[in-house]
This record gives C-alpha cells, sequence and structure tokens, in this order.
C-alpha cells in the first residue's frame, strides 16, 4: 500500500501557464470533486468541463465572450462551471447573466 496525502485546495487551482491538454485532464480528474478552480471577476469558480481550443495569447487571458481561456500552449474553453452557492451551469447560461468580455485575466 501507498500513503497519498490530502489533496489540498491550492493545488486544485489552475495554472494558465500549463499547456490547454494538461488543464483539461486536470479539469476531468478533479471534476466533480473536489473540482478544480480559477477566479473570474475575483469570485472562486469551479470549473466542471472544458476542451481545448484554438488560440494564443498571455496565459490566463480570455481570447472571446465564450470562455475560451488562453494557456501555456493552445486555448481551454470552459464548457460547464460552478458558482459559490449555485448549481452546475453550462457556460452559454453563465455568460448570459454574468458576462466575461474577452480580454479579461484569470488569475
Amino acid at each position: 500500500m501507498t500513503y497519498a496525502a490530502k489533496i489540498d485546495k491550492a493545488e486544485l487551482k489552475l495554472d494558465w501557464s500549463l499547456p490547454a491538454a494538461h488543464l483539461d485532464r486536470v479539469i476531468r480528474c478533479f471534476a466533480p470533486r473536489p473540482g478544480a478552480w480559477t477566479e473570474i471577476n475575483g469570485e472562486r469558480v469551479k470549473v466542471l468541463a472544458a476542451e481545448t481550443a484554438l488560440g494564443s495569447g498571455a496565459p490566463g487571458t480570455t481570447l472571446d465572450a465564450a470562455l475560451t481561456v488562453a494557456t501555456g500552449a493552445g486555448g481551454l474553453r470552459l464548457t460547464r462551471l460552478q458558482r459559490p452557492g449555485k448549481g452546475p451551469v453550462s457556460a452559454d447560461d453563465l455568460l448570459r447573466g454574468w458576462p466575461v468580455p474577452a480580454g479579461t485575466h484569470l488569475p
């Protein structure tokens, strides 16, 4: 047997300097619990599903209004998210009531 240390919440924060394919695997690994997360407009949001996409830019910057985020290599389109105290929703539904314009930086 091997002991596995408890996963710390800080380890679940998405590091946008990593390649998109790696981040996609991290999101799938930890969804739905404990859930990978990022900050959008100062609010901690769980990322439950994503897909790789074309695009480049400064890591952590949204490339369009559909939540495609630039990573260290490629783009990552966030497709299912969950705000604190709310249920999981698609990115389209989230953006209808809470727009995130292109050029927004996600720390």
